[in-house]
């Protein structure tokens, strides 16, 4: 919904709290998209917030709580009291409710669950106990699971027995006695199969499972690699404890996304238009300090050669270019490995494939470019030796700048450390110390043939 139609609905939606219309305002809460739902409550006034909550039903509170951010909700939960929050919370999907629960203190989270259906308070705590950032944490259980035995037509009846509930419906899970998985079956299966086909002749035997502690990012892996809607989550004995669905995974997409971003443009801790002008640059400066005083090496660097810089000024010229070049280079491949990194499991072979890829990568880079700036200088400048220096200079530290921003992520990768974190302004200004280096030294080595 655009801007524009979220405003026209917000002024019917308060006319209709003034006016306590309940009823329409339920009609008009089902014409919309969650999304849309938790934009409309979010630009609506903070006076108005409680009126509108109170209009709704508990199924429409769950859809709209799980569309919020968390200090959202918990104020929603709060201005509901316990009685009615329990009512939302058994009708929330189990692994968002999950996720809730863990950010309130130990005795506020005893009171809600206690509050709870039996059932699902159990449920909600069994999914607890795993770390939010693994498969355990993010699964939900309200998947529908059937036997081998059963008949293709009574799976369909399942199937409509728990639509209302199951967060998926596009798998069911074939279990045994001892509730391990055994078998999948699409729905489109149970649709082109015969209606009295059993379950056993037409499921697939070879279930493609992640475990309980799988790590997310794997999680995502997996499934944007099978183009799976959902992926079953097993324990320690394959027994099946739940499902991950592909909104899920896409969120966890973002979420890494963004941290990584981020890291790499050294802004460290979230910061979005919200967050105020001193937050916002002491979150930053720690950073931008660090490479201040990394920045003065490159001063220097110059400074050391200060003399050839005298007897060829034609040097200045040619300077920013090849520590820009030198920098925009890393910065690339720093990209590629972080990406890779997130993606495929790194392992020896891996780690020397895309190790030597870069550097055959950095010696092409590094020809053409070394030969064209040559040229160019010589038509501008109509110095050979001057050319010779700056074309060899681009060419070795485009190699140099390739190999940094491909081993320094490698390497914190190794050491257990998010790669990311090896930012892009660090890569630049370590290669712009690399880069002067090199093209200076060149440059005073060849100083008697200018």
């Amino acid at each position: 919904m655009k801007h524009s139609q979220i405003e026209n609905v917000l002024l019917t939606v308060i006319k209709y709290i003034k006016d306590y219309k309940k009823e329409e305002v339920q009609d008009l809460f089902d014409e919309l998209q969650p999304y849309d739902i938790a934009e409309l409550y979010k630009a609506l006034p903070v006076k108005h917030r409680l009126k509108f909550i109170l209009c709704l039903s508990p199924k429409q509170l769950a859809v709209l709580i799980q569309e919020l951010e968390s200090d959202l909700q918990l104020d929603i939960l709060h201005a509901l009291g316990i009685e009615k929050s329990s009512q939302v919370m058994d009708l929330m999907e189990n692994d968002d409710l999950a996720d809730l629960l863990n950010q309130l203190s130990d005795e506020k989270m005893e009171e809600f669950l206690s509050s709870m259906q039996k059932e699902e308070s159990k449920t909600v705590q069994n999914l607890m106990q795993y770390p939010p950032e693994t498969a355990g944490g993010m699964m939900t259980n309200r998947y529908v699971w059937i036997r081998s035995y059963y008949s293709v037509r009574e799976a369909i009846d399942k199937i409509k027995a728990f639509a209302q509930i199951a967060e998926n419906i596009y798998y069911l899970y074939v279990l045994d006695e001892e509730k391990k998985l055994v078998g999948v079956v699409s729905y489109r299966d149970l649709l082109l199969a015969d209606i009295q086909d059993t379950i056993k002749d037409i499921m697939y035997n070879r279930v493609i499972s992640v475990p309980v502690t799988m790590d997310q990012e794997h999680v995502a892996t997996i499934i944007e690699r099978y183009d799976f809607i959902a992926v079953p989550v097993v324990d320690e004995e394959h027994r099946l404890a739940g499902i991950i669905t592909v909104d899920d995974v896409i969120d966890v997409m973002i979420t890494e996304a963004n941290e990584d971003i981020q890291k790499l443009s050294a802004s460290s801790k979230s910061i979005d238009f919200n967050t105020g002008v001193l937050s916002a640059s002491l979150r930053r400066l720690p950073w931008l300090v660090l490479l201040l005083f990394v920045g003065l090496l490159s001063g220097g660097v110059i400074s050391n050669f200060e003399t050839t810089l005298k007897s060829v000024v034609a040097l200045t010229f040619f300077m920013p270019m090849i520590a820009g070049m030198t920098g925009n280079t890393g910065t690339q491949s720093l990209a590629i490995a972080v990406r890779g990194l997130v993606t495929q499991h790194l392992d020896k072979t891996s780690f020397f494939k895309l190790l030597f890829r870069e550097i055959g990568v950095g010696f092409i880079i590094g020809t053409v470019c070394g030969l064209l700036i040559s040229v160019i200088s010589f038509v501008w400048q109509g110095n050979a030796v001057l050319s010779f220096v700056i074309g060899v200079s681009l060419f070795l530290t485009l190699i140099i700048g390739t190999l940094a921003g491909t081993i320094i992520p490698l390497i914190l990768y190794q050491f257990k450390v998010d790669p990311a974190i090896a930012s892009g302004p660090l890569i630049t200004t370590l290669n712009d110390i690399f880069s002067l280096t090199v093209y200076f030294g060149l440059a005073t080595l060849f100083i008697s043939y200018f």
